[in-house]
């Protein structure tokens, strides 16, 4: 028992002495007397994030070679996009699909009779009789009707198209988005399907080779 207490002792005297035993550890602070904050930290060889600029966006240009001359008259920086436009479908007055002799047949009556037409070869409407494809409805309405005065068994459908469109997106300098926006409105007397502006993304710039 006696020596359980000698050991308890010994114990409680190395933990107060043992402080004294250590040599002291120096703390050096920064430049300014404080240590630097988290975020001002940077690892060595980091790359740091170019700032988002803006970026103004006009469309649409029917080839890209007329995009590509439009933007040499700016005199920006200029990115060419390409993109699959969809249209309004046209309005298609057509004699519905039926066999193919008896369409042929029709064709060469309406052909000697001096009537503008011809013979869908593919699609969802192979072996119809087209009359006429139009942009305005109430032009397309005119020829149903008169078709059908005619004992025509015609009818009205939509036809689907799609179109390549080409738009120019500018790099602008910062404060400068008014003054390429006045140049752009100037150079195209604002016909324009829209234009555009908004931030350009950040991209961190590339680290370089020694």
């Amino acid at each position: 028992m006696r020596l359980l207490s000698l050991l308890l002792l010994l114990a409680n005297l190395a933990v107060w002495l043992a402080p004294g035993w250590l040599p002291p550890v120096a703390y050096e602070p920064s430049a300014g007397g404080v240590l630097p904050r988290v975020a001002s930290l940077k690892v060595p060889g980091e790359s740091e994030p170019t700032q988002a600029g803006e970026c103004l966006r006009i469309g649409w240009f029917d080839s890209g070679e007329a995009a590509s001359a439009f933007a040499a008259r700016i005199g920006e920086p200029f990115r060419l996009e390409e993109r699959e436009r969809e249209l309004p479908p046209l309005n298609w007055v057509m004699i519905p699909p039926q066999p193919r002799d008896v369409a042929l047949s029709q064709f060469r009556n309406l052909y000697s009779r001096g009537v503008e037409s011809y013979v869908v070869t593919e699609g969802e409407y192979r072996n119809a009789i087209s009359l006429g494809l139009f942009e305005s409805r109430s032009a397309a309405e005119s020829v149903l009707e008169e078709k059908k005065r005619q004992n025509l068994n015609v009818v009205l459908v939509n036809f689907p198209r799609n179109r390549i469109g080409y738009a120019l997106v500018f790099d602008v300098e910062p404060a400068r988005e008014t003054e390429v926006v006045q140049a752009v409105e100037a150079e195209s007397h604002s016909n324009f399907d829209f234009v555009e502006i908004y931030a350009c993304e950040g991209v961190a710039s590339p680290e370089k080779n020694p």
